[in-house]
């Protein structure tokens, strides 16, 4: 994770004692990164693909119980919410109900505590900053299928395999020479600011921000003529619906699932109801959280013809 990335931004949210104790560590043990976590009352935690580390005054340690580790209190909690919603909670009501703030870099930060009756969090005590990598190449065994098949792709992995990496890079390398849409409800793919993209996306890329997909599926294929859609973490029904109905309107579609493998894609309702209607012509399947966007499989499924 290059210096001044990710690493900085996430450290500029957090108070003082957290941000100096980040800054100690060592260049070689930021990279890499998944998570930042912090609990209320307990160690700030570092999630890496292979490891868990707690944060330290010198350094990093491998046990929470180290007396070195730094706590999160609730104060720095509270200053932490502060910062990300810019000194006006009251303001962020819109994230307080989805869960988490998005920042520069496409970081997503999750938040935990208690909901209060109409559903916004009230009382916050996690975060979690989610790392967001923009890698180009990532994608370059993949495109391929697309520029000579002109096929839709479906990428299949667990949380933490690299999907939204690899979906964004492929959104890219085709919406250079093709109209694509990619429809990004959370603006953690592109991280669309002021207007622009900040994430590369593709020269002849729409980029639909703040719709559900379902919403954003129909709108492409009636406004937009696109050759592609692109979309991250298909999960309902509407969304399902959504592609299948788009069947026949010209349009190929890229999309991410939770899915280890083919046996699990087709334990799930909604991989069967893809699979079912033929949609994709490839699944990609990722190895995993240990190896993020390292792909273990990629598997030629039965279409229409």
């Amino acid at each position: 994770m290059p210096e001044c990335t990710s690493y900085r931004i996430i450290a500029d949210y957090l108070p003082q004692k957290i941000r100096q104790a980040m800054m100690n560590i060592n260049k070689d043990e930021r990279e890499n990164i998944s998570e930042i976590r912090l609990f209320s009352g307990r160690a700030v935690a570092f999630i890496y693909p292979d490891k868990v580390a707690y944060l330290t005054t010198v350094g990093l340690t491998a046990s929470f119980r180290n007396t070195s580790v730094v706590v999160a209190d609730s104060s720095d909690i509270e200053k932490t919410v502060d910062s990300l919603s810019h000194y006006s909670l009251h303001s962020c009501s819109r994230e307080l109900k989805q869960g988490f703030f998005v920042l520069k870099n496409g970081i997503r930060v999750g938040i935990s505590g208690s909901y209060s009756s109409n559903g916004v969090i009230t009382e916050i005590t996690g975060l979690n900053f989610r790392v967001s990598r923009n890698i180009l190449g990532s994608a370059d065994r993949i495109y391929p299928l697309i520029s000579e098949y002109r096929c839709g792709i479906l990428i299949c992995g667990s949380v933490n395999s690299g999907k939204t990496t690899i979906l964004r890079d492929l959104c890219r390398l085709t919406g250079n020479y093709q109209k694509a849409v990619l429809i990004d409800e959370r603006n953690e793919i592109a991280f669309v600011n002021n207007g622009i993209a900040s994430n590369d996306v593709g020269a002849l890329t729409d980029i639909l921000v703040g719709c559900s997909r379902a919403v954003g599926i129909v709108s492409a294929v009636r406004t937009l003529s696109p050759d592609y859609i692109f979309c991250d973490e298909i999960s309902t029904d509407d969304d399902s619906d959504a592609i299948i109905n788009s069947i026949g309107c010209g349009v190929e579609f890229c999309a991410t699932i939770h899915a280890k493998n083919f046996n699990d894609l087709i334990k799930r309702p909604i991989g069967q109801k893809l699979m079912s209607a033929k949609i994709f012509r490839y699944a990609v399947f990722l190895e995993g959280s240990e190896s993020p966007g390292k792909i273990a499989e990629i598997r030629r499924l039965e279409i229409n013809a």
